[in-house]
């Protein structure tokens, strides 16, 4: 029941992808500042991202064949 109920996958990746918002937002503030990290931030928040999206498509797909 647990594997086949998309919402706790949704609250699963909800999380990761807010902290790497929060990366990109760090990062953006950072090189308002002028500081020469932010934009190091930025880019690990887009991978972040980026692995939650992959987390993401590749779970609906491993449910979507589970059901068939």
């Amino acid at each position: 029941m647990l594997a086949n109920d998309p919402q706790i996958l949704y609250m699963i990746l909800v999380v990761p992808c807010l902290f790497g918002l929060t990366l990109v937002g760090e990062g953006i503030s950072k090189l308002v500042h002028e500081e020469s990290n932010g934009l190091v931030s930025i880019i690990f928040g887009f991978l972040f991202i980026g692995l939650v999206i992959f987390a993401y498509v590749f779970f609906s797909s491993y449910l979507v064949l589970g059901k068939g």
